[in-house]
């Protein structure tokens, strides 16, 4: 049974083909802005390379950006074949084509689809892949002068102004590593010495926050130092006072801006796919339409067009029936050249 079949003539197939030949090219646009848009994410992760623990982070929008390039490619052929099918000599060199374009499509749209689901689903490694990453990073944020890791300092500092955070799940977290440099500390004062070997790991560990913590907002001066030690400070009462200091951790913050980013562009990855889907289906009811004209040399005669051949159900049936007869067609293969071997043996 014919599923979705519709009745055409000269005027509706002329009317089709010219509406698909414009989406077409407003596909082509979709495809350069998912290119745009896996390129913009892929410049973001960059960014903060050195606060991410891995590069798996990065196979999202690397598959953006070759998804876009195959959307431009497709959809600029898809639109010369529905130019051409308004002329019956340009059309006939598609033909052989067109079935093939057509599952290669299907088979576009489907990644497009996984493309938009994956986008979604990145937070969740994003937000395992940043708690390790900044974990490490804030133990290199005192190796100034270590090559490799100079640069840390700079990033995170930048980081925590950026995203108005302190530390990775909170400030806390500056008060169980050192975070200053042993080139800045006085090792011949008492206190050093105290808080040096106050601690199993012989590091200099105290209840201070990086300048980069301090909240430009806070009316008092930003107290960084000396955070939970109430008469080091005028006035001031630790456990209920509000501190003038970033409270939010970097991790939330950034898996909070990431994962807000990609799943504004998994909504426009979606929409192109629903485009895609649309345009592919336009093209089979040109195909169809002109494949059945009542006349082949009368292009004004009337037509059919139709979505599937036969109902979802038969369809399916039949494409199992002939993966299963080349799977039977390969294991055939397979024994022939083994018995030859053996005969040759």
């Amino acid at each position: 049974m014919v599923l979705l079949k519709v009745k055409f003539n000269l005027k509706k197939r002329v009317k089709l083909a010219q509406g698909l030949w414009l989406m077409y090219w407003f596909a082509v646009m979709a495809g350069v802005l998912v290119f745009s848009m896996g390129l913009f994410f892929k410049i973001e992760l960059r960014k903060r390379s050195e606060i991410m623990d891995n590069n798996e982070s990065h196979f999202v929008p690397n598959l953006l950006i070759l998804m876009g390039v195959l959307a431009c490619v497709v959809n600029a052929v898809g639109g010369k074949i529905c130019y051409d099918s308004l002329d019956a000599t340009k059309f006939a060199k598609w033909k052989p084509m067109l079935k093939p374009f057509l599952l290669g499509c299907l088979a576009f749209n489907v990644l497009l689809f996984v493309t938009a689901l994956l986008c979604f689903s990145l937070r969740l490694a994003l937000q395992f892949t940043l708690a390790e990453g900044l974990r490490n990073s804030m133990k290199y944020y005192k190796d100034t002068d270590t090559p490799g890791r100079c640069f840390m300092k700079k990033t995170l500092d930048m980081m925590q102004m950026e995203f108005r955070c302190c530390g990775n799940n909170n400030y806390r977290d500056w008060f169980e590593i050192q975070w200053v440099s042993n080139r800045y500390l006085d090792f011949s004062s008492k206190e050093v010495k105290d808080r040096i070997n106050s601690n199993v790991d012989s590091q200099y560990l105290m209840d201070g926050v990086p300048f980069s913590c301090c909240n430009p907002s806070s009316p008092r001066p930003c107290i960084q130092y000396q955070m939970t030690n109430n008469s080091a400070h005028y006035s001031y009462d630790h456990y209920t006072e509000e501190l003038n200091i970033w409270k939010r951790g970097c991790r939330d913050a950034l898996v909070s801006y990431y994962g807000g980013l990609m799943n504004t562009i998994g909504a426009l990855v979606l929409l192109v796919t629903m485009l895609e889907v649309g345009v592919m289906v336009g093209l089979q009811y040109v195909n169809t339409s002109l494949a059945t004209l009542a006349n082949p040399e009368d292009p004004e005669s009337e037509s059919e067009g139709w979505l599937l051949e036969k109902s979802v159900k038969e369809t399916f049936t039949d494409i199992m029936e002939k993966m299963k007869t080349m799977g039977k067609g390969n294991q055939v293969e397979e024994g022939g050249e083994e018995q030859a071997v053996a005969t040759v043996s």
